[in-house]
């Protein structure tokens, strides 16, 4: 992961179970860790304010971790949570979105309107998810054909939509 975006300069905790990053490509976010931590069992020992508070950023700027190489955070996953916390749209959805289509990179380009690159730029964070990109990926879903190979030849009306999603 050598990418400036996912790098982590530095972190400090704050209180109610939040940190501060600051990345390699100069951008600071400040995100929430509460929900995380109340709801993974793997996160359940920075319910103690003490050891929550020893966050530091790990090997190569890789992640935030608070036991060496036991209890960590990667890189990437804590900016995706940022960039949804702050009102974004996160890479991961694209990277999911791929996964659950099936759909290749040239596929999904297509069926985007936009070219591959821009795509694998989305996809690994290097650039912010435009809002009308995620929308037409639930556009997609919502059109999608039966030969995933194939695009949607039309957008079907809100009758044909409730007709096709009923059941």
């Amino acid at each position: 992961m050598n990418k400036k975006h996912f790098r982590i300069n530095s972190v400090e905790p704050l209180p109610d179970y939040k940190l501060r990053i600051s990345f390699a490509d100069e951008t600071t976010f400040e995100l929430s860790l509460a929900e995380w931590i109340k709801t993974s069992r793997a996160l359940s020992p920075l319910k103690d304010p003490e050891l929550f508070a020893k966050a530091r950023v790990g090997f190569a700027g890789a992640s935030v971790e608070w036991v060496q190489d036991e209890l960590d955070l990667a890189a990437d996953n804590l900016r995706n949570l940022a960039v949804e916390q702050a009102g974004g749209i996160g890479h991961e959805r694209i990277r999911n979105w791929l996964h659950e289509t099936g759909l290749t990179l040239n596929q999904a380009a297509d069926a985007l309107g936009i070219s591959r690159r821009m795509l694998i730029y989305y996809r690994d964070g290097e650039k912010p998810v435009p809002r009308h990109i995620w929308l037409a990926c639930l556009g997609w879903e919502a059109t999608r054909p039966k030969d995933p190979k194939l695009l949607p030849e039309r957008i079907p009306s809100v009758q044909e939509y409730a007709a096709i999603h009923q059941s």
